[in-house]
């Protein structure tokens, strides 16, 4: 069993449209449905995702919510909600009635109250909140130590093929500590290499991932293709899971197994469908 745990999917033949990506950018697929990326990832093993919304349009929740009721691949959304938005607390409720709807993905101001407030309403739905790598993840963490959180794409970390920054890792071994805290191994080749196209050669990476692993365990990391925008990486799905395969899998079986669907049914309680 394999879970990705992020990818997106867009539509620009909808009457609507989309507000993402530019209809400019010839960097990614023209559209980006479940069929198109089953076509790639079926073959590769995989049984199922976790979409994770670019759009900031409310209704674009619902209009994966209906793809979801139509196609039981997809496992589970992470949503997009704004913590600050008056009717938050509607919006939250009208979707987590949807037991496919898993968490949203936004930052989190603990020292804010609508940041407090949208941390107890995730919580007191069982849902978890995907973010990236910030000053205030540790700080979100301790206040509330029942809320899952993801850190997204390796924590933000450049790939460089050299030991990662000092800095960087201090704060994600501050992320780390509190047990909830997951990391989605994702975005290496698109968002976190720095040479493109990306290196196929694991060694390259290595660093990085052996860092996250020294950080959060074989318990508290998940797999995430990133698919579309990992196209920009100028390789495919195939070489994409083939790296993280090629490392995880020298780790062990049960390693692997947890990488790829069990721990992100810790973190996102997806359904089994």
């Amino acid at each position: 069993m394999i879970i990705d745990t992020h990818t997106h999917f867009y539509d620009p033949s909808r009457p609507q449209g989309i507000p993402w990506p530019e209809q400019d950018d010839e960097t990614l697929p023209h559209r980006a449905l479940p069929e198109d990326y089953k076509a790639l990832a079926v073959p590769e093993g995989v049984t199922g995702t976790i979409m994770v919304e670019c759009s900031p349009w409310l209704e674009d929740n619902q209009w994966v919510l209906d793809l979801a009721a139509q196609d039981p691949f997809i496992v589970g959304l992470v949503g997009h909600l704004e913590p600050d938005d008056p009717d938050f607390a509607g919006q939250i409720a009208r979707f987590a009635a949807d037991p496919v709807f898993r968490g949203i993905r936004a930052r989190l101001d603990p020292s804010a109250d609508h940041g407090l407030a949208a941390a107890a309403m995730l919580i007191e739905q069982d849902l978890q909140l995907d973010t990236g790598m910030h000053e205030s993840v540790p700080t979100l963490a301790a206040h509330f130590p029942e809320l899952r959180i993801v850190i997204n794409h390796c924590g933000g970390i450049p790939i460089d093929g050299q030991a990662p920054n000092p800095e960087k890792l201090d704060l994600m071994r501050k992320a780390a500590a509190h047990p909830q805290v997951y990391c989605k191994v994702s975005g290496m080749m698109d968002l976190r290499s720095t040479v493109k196209p990306a290196p196929t050669d694991l060694e390259f990476y290595v660093p990085v991932l052996d860092a996250l692993w020294d950080l959060f365990g074989e318990d508290r990391l998940v797999y995430g293709s990133d698919w579309p925008v990992s196209d920009r990486s100028g390789r495919d799905y195939a070489q994409i899971q083939r790296l993280v395969t090629e490392y995880f899998s020298a780790r062990g079986e049960a390693a692997m197994e947890k990488y790829f669907w069990r721990n992100a049914k810790d973190a996102y309680k997806w359904i089994d469908r």
